[in-house]
């Protein structure tokens, strides 16, 4: 290991001897919070959905991925920080794909980014890449495709799907991404995929035998209460902590119990 933030190498080389740990990062002290604990911090388009209380990804734009991946950088220093490409920044064109990871890496100072599609974006991937901008990629269910969450569906179901998703991953490993993300695959598929994969694989509702895992932490601990996917388990329940939190607040103010003494500011004695 380099001693201080995880490389890509690194990050290769943790997946051969463990499990490789990532979670979703937006804000500053979130990211101080996870860094101790995890390899990879994902600055993700669901910040859209999360932070800004939006339907879906589509919503994501340059200026908010860059804004939420300058906190994460700037508050982490073991794990490596990818920072999402949003909807619209790469699909059209692989100038346009890399002018956009061009200005996240420069303005946030992030050790890559992530983009959604296999053999759809193999040139773009390996464009960014021959710039010398790590690329992690992400196949299988794609958010970036749906205007709500209600339109999400499970890959992988049938023949042709499964063989699309190991087409799509050799497509993303050929143009030189050093991972991929594999979300909403049924687990047989997650399984086979892994298990021949050339570089990591990390799952999100896809197998216990990809390379590692990623949540989305608000998920994880029980603070977004808007949608749930089956394959989230929740470590906390952080939005019952805020709303008792937040009574007790109201309680004492009304009673006028907040704030006491202790919690004024008063004249120097002399």
């Amino acid at each position: 290991m380099t001693g201080g933030r995880l490389t890509v190498a690194d990050f290769q080389s943790i997946s051969k001897k463990r499990k490789i740990v990532s979670l979703t990062a937006y804000t500053a002290p979130v990211a101080a919070a996870l860094d101790p604990y995890c390899d990879l911090l994902l600055v993700g388009d669901s910040v859209a959905m999360v932070l800004y209380g939006m339907q879906g990804t589509q919503g994501a734009n340059i200026e908010m991925m860059v804004r939420h991946g300058k906190a994460v950088v700037s508050h982490s220093s073991n794990a490596m920080v990818v920072v999402d490409l949003p909807y619209g920044t790469y699909e059209h064109s692989e100038e346009l794909a890399v002018k956009s990871a061009k200005e996240i890496i420069k303005k946030t100072g992030a050790c890559g980014v992530k983009l959604e599609g296999g053999m759809a974006i193999e040139s773009q991937i390996k464009s960014i890449t021959s710039a010398g901008i790590p690329v992690l990629g992400h196949i299988g269910l794609l958010p970036q495709k749906f205007s709500n969450t209600s339109e999400f569906r499970i890959t992988g179901r049938d023949e042709i799907e499964a063989d699309q998703l190991q087409k799509d991953l050799e497509a993303v490993t050929t143009a030189g991404a050093f991972g991929v993300v594999l979300e909403g695959i049924i687990e047989p598929v997650a399984r086979q995929l892994s298990i021949n994969a050339r570089i990591p694989l990390i799952g999100i509702g896809a197998s216990v035998s990809c390379h590692g895992q990623i949540l989305v932490t608000d998920d994880l601990i029980g603070l977004y209460a808007d949608f749930t996917p089956k394959f989230v388990k929740k470590y906390a329940n952080v939005q019952d902590i805020i709303q008792k939190a937040a009574q007790a607040y109201s309680a004492d103010v009304i009673s006028q119990k907040f704030p006491d003494k202790s919690h004024c500011f008063w004249p120097d004695k002399k």
